[in-house]
């Protein structure tokens, strides 16, 4: 028998190794998981050992809810995608996606009188719910609530896997096809290990050098700014409620941004501070300011759209303003205005991430409790906000048309006590606000919402 040389080895090797790169997933040697989670996705993981740390996706679906079906169909097109299991080997903070069936957990629901409070009561008990800590599981779990003539079918899924613009597109795949008339379109199989935020790094190093200049002015802004409440002898349970901004609503206030030359994001977070400060009470002192923050997706910055890969590529930027009574919408959007076009312009958001390093290595030394005031002492947030526009996710020719309404709902963690995730859809525009029941409570966080829906309406 011939023996191979090793030139012919090599080539075997490299053959077999470009074989299993195919489609840009990294593989690793053998015994080790593929993929590596990013600096967001390994903070994510210290978060979820405080309390959960879930989202909720649901979409109205037009059309009748035939239980058995949707169990059968969300399973073939989890599989289909390569999604349907995940191994997390937690410490090493490296995971892989596991062929096989999924494990569908679907809760179903009826709608009665109210399908809209069976809806927003099982999203507030989706967002408690924990997953496994690590090992091989099924990082999703569904629910429907039957109306009848339609359904609202909703996704909860471990916020480490993926960011809301990965589930928007898995939730699209997941509605095309069980819908009678759109049966037979294509499965979707995304690549499911992207590159970390070292390559980022790397390419943006004069900026996060120059980061470094900015973090005295930070930290002097998070002196200024009053402290949100956080609790440690009471759970992080979170609650959660609803509302809708009407198509007319919408346009006038996307009207109103471009009359301003400011962005929609810069007058949401003007509107939420406003209403913060109506309700926020002021201690006097150093500290008056009030500090919310925005999630920056990273994903157009390193890696490919949500269509072509999942994950999740998080960052943040933080905005404070003393918010003087009296102040007009117009000049506080402005002025937010100018602090997102500096941080956007400077790159600030890697100032986060490296926040995020730095966190990391001092978690370990620090206790439950500890933990769960770090970021609220030292990094003072009264509420964040993510935005996300299904529009531009959902491809023209896909289940828009048999779709209802888009609602999210996303985590509090111990970075703030309140959460707005603002999605637009269709012309019109939802907004879920999760809130830290130790901290606030449901009536004041609905004061804030009503004070920003007035916002809102008053534009028309």
């Amino acid at each position: 028998m011939r023996m191979p040389t090793a030139e012919g080895a090599g080539i075997v090797r490299d053959a077999k190794a470009n074989a299993e790169r195919r489609g840009g997933e990294r593989v690793e040697r053998r015994g080790r998981l593929r993929g590596r989670l990013n600096l967001f996705q390994a903070m994510v993981l210290r978060w979820r050992d405080l309390h959960p740390y879930v989202a909720v996706h649901m979409v109205g679906v037009a059309h009748r809810l035939e239980s058995a079906r949707l169990r059968e169909h969300l399973g073939e097109r989890l599989e289909a995608a390569g999604l349907a299991r995940i191994e997390l080997d937690r410490e090493r903070k490296r995971y892989e996606f596991r062929p096989g069936p999924a494990a569908i957990d679907l809760t179903v629901l009826t709608g009665g009188d109210d399908p809209r409070e069976v809806a927003r009561a099982e999203i507030e008990r989706q967002l408690n719910g924990a997953f496994p800590r690590d090992g091989l599981f099924t990082p999703f779990r569904f629910f429907a609530v039957d109306a009848g003539t339609h359904f609202d079918l909703g996704i909860a899924y471990d916020h480490f896997v993926a960011g809301g613009d990965s589930i928007a597109v898995l939730l699209e795949r997941l509605v095309d096809g069980y819908v009678p008339a759109m049966r037979g379109s294509a499965t979707w199989s995304p690549r499911r290990y992207p590159r970390t935020y070292r390559r980022l790094f790397l390419r943006d190093l004069g900026y996060a050098l120059r980061g470094f200049g900015r973090v005295r002015a930070m930290a002097a802004s998070c002196r200024r700014s009053m402290r949100a409440p956080c609790s440690i002898d009471q759970p992080a349970t979170n609650g959660f409620l609803a509302f809708r901004v009407s198509e007319d609503d919408f346009s006038a206030l996307l009207r109103t941004a471009k009359s301003w030359r400011v962005t929609l994001n810069d007058v949401v977070l003007a509107m939420l501070l406003r209403a913060l400060a109506a309700v926020v009470t002021r201690r006097g002192g150093q500290r008056n300011e009030i500090g919310v923050a925005s999630i920056v997706n990273l994903r157009s910055e390193f890696e490919s759209d949500a269509n072509e890969t999942f994950g999740l590529f998080l960052a943040s930027l933080r905005i404070a303003h003393p918010v003087p009574a009296g102040i007009g919408l117009q000049p506080l959007a402005e002025e937010v205005h100018a602090q997102t076009e500096r941080i956007k312009k400077e790159k600030l958001y890697l100032q986060t991430l490296l926040g995020l390093g730095w966190t990391a290595m001092i978690w370990s030394f620090l206790t439950p409790e500890r933990r769960r005031k770090l970021l609220a002492k030292h990094y003072p947030i009264w509420a964040g906000v993510t935005g996300l526009n299904i529009d531009a996710l959902w491809s023209e020719n896909g289940p828009a048309t048999a779709s209802l309404d888009y609602v999210r709902a996303v985590p509090t963690g111990p970075l703030a006590p309140l959460a707005f995730a603002i999605t637009t859809f269709r012309g019109a525009m939802q907004i879920g606000v999760s809130h830290r029941v130790a901290d606030v409570s449901a009536e004041t966080t609905r004061r804030i919402a009503d004070g920003l829906a007035d916002q809102i309406r008053s534009l028309t």
